[in-house]
């Protein structure tokens, strides 16, 4: 079964060409044959397909590919929001009120709940996630959020170093010894990553080295969260064990800069986290110059930024960032899939995934240009329409 959509007024296909990094066609169209893409090109040159579908003239880019996730948790921090937009300041401590709703939680529960997050990005653009542990921090809680993630996606990553739990408070060195033995064991075999939050109140340098190198031992890749809530020394230790990403980057030196610019490691920004926490945004514009290859994600999470929405995102990268509106959907789709080192999404080019978002606009400016507006007509996911 074939499907051509024809008269596409603007598609934004990420094939890099005459210093457009979008690779932008005009009056084109895309041939789907199973879940992949066959062709792309001029719609007057388009070939015959079983199936044709008319975009109107209507803008298409790439499903977005959401590279940070924490989609797997029970309860609700809505009080927390409250008492932060009346002027408490973040802390990562909040998590560990997340951890105990999550682990009071049935499989089930957190199964249908994961499910309903999945839809909601869906029905947004987004067609590839990225879905962390972190809210049980136990071996038994753990291991059940990745088994869950890894039913939906094969992008888990292992974070059962999000921070120190409870009961290991006074102990956090011990909590080190058990993420990365026990839980290591019971996790490694759903995941496909390995990520540690390497910020004061969570891990210090030493252990997050500890973590991420059992986790590269036993066959996972690294990914680090790292200064989000201050300047560290976490971006320096991603780039050196050739981390996938450094995600956050809100407080970055200018050594941490020059590192990521001469590094395959990919900077992904969420700026979900600084609008529901009141951080000052990073400053794209400055890392873009700079070379850095950037991302963007929602951090999709109870505590810090309860958004799905990459749309959103986009807009905030925008307006209060400093990217181009071009820079910012790279970022959200060719960008996510760079932090995730995947070839065969983020883009629309011959043999990659058949996964493409129809705007109901002329442009990708327009996602924007019009916040807050849902402007995606028509998702296909492998190369089946789903919305």
């Amino acid at each position: 079964m074939t499907t051509l959509i024809t008269n596409i007024g603007e598609l934004t296909t990420n094939v890099r060409g005459d210093g457009d990094p979008c690779g932008t066609l005009r009056d084109a169209a895309v041939l789907i044959d199973g879940g992949r893409i066959a062709w792309v090109g001029a719609a007057a040159d388009a070939p015959a397909a079983d199936e044709v579908v008319d975009a109107g003239g209507a803008a298409m880019i790439p499903g977005f590919v959401d590279s940070h996730s924490h989609l797997v948790f029970g309860g609700d921090r809505a009080a927390e929001f409250e008492a932060r937009m009346a002027g408490q300041k973040y802390a990562a401590g909040g998590i560990r009120s997340t951890v105990a709703a999550t682990r009071a939680a049935s499989d089930d529960e957190l199964r249908a709940r994961l499910r309903g997050f999945l839809d909601e990005m869906l029905a947004q653009g987004t067609t590839t996630v990225e879905i962390k542990s972190g809210y049980g921090l136990s071996v038994v809680d753990e291991e059940r959020l990745v088994r869950l993630a890894a039913e939906v996606t094969p992008e888990v990553t292992f974070l059962g170093a999000h921070v120190v739990p409870a009961e290991y408070a006074d102990r956090p060195d011990d909590y080190v010894d058990l993420v990365t033995g026990p839980m290591l064991d019971a996790c490694a075999p759903h995941s496909r990553w390995i990520d540690v939050f390497c910020e004061t109140g969570a891990f210090t340098v030493p252990q997050s080295r500890r973590v991420l190198e059992a986790g590269i031992a036993r066959g996972l890749a690294p990914r680090v969260h790292a200064s989000q809530l201050g300047p560290g020394e976490g971006v320096q230790l991603a780039v050196e064990l050739g981390a996938a990403s450094i995600d956050h980057g809100t407080y970055l030196t200018d050594d941490d800069i020059a590192a990521l610019a001469a590094s395959d490691t990919v900077l992904t920004l969420l700026p979900g986290v600084e609008f529901s926490t009141r951080q000052p945004y990073p400053d794209a514009r400055r890392l873009v110059d700079a070379g850095v290859t950037v991302a963007l994600a929602c951090d999709t999470n109870p505590g810090s930024s309860f958004t799905s929405s990459m749309p959103f995102c986009i807009a905030i990268a925008v307006r209060d960032m400093g990217m181009t509106p071009a820079e910012a959907v790279w970022a959200a789709t060719a960008g996510g899939a760079r932090a995730l080192r995947r070839d065969d999404v983020g883009v629309i080019a011959p043999g990659a995934r058949a996964d493409l978002v129809l705007l109901d606009a002329p442009t990708r400016i327009h996602l924007a240009y019009r916040p807050g507006v849902p402007l995606v007509r028509t998702v296909w996911k492998d190369g089946v329409a789903v919305g």
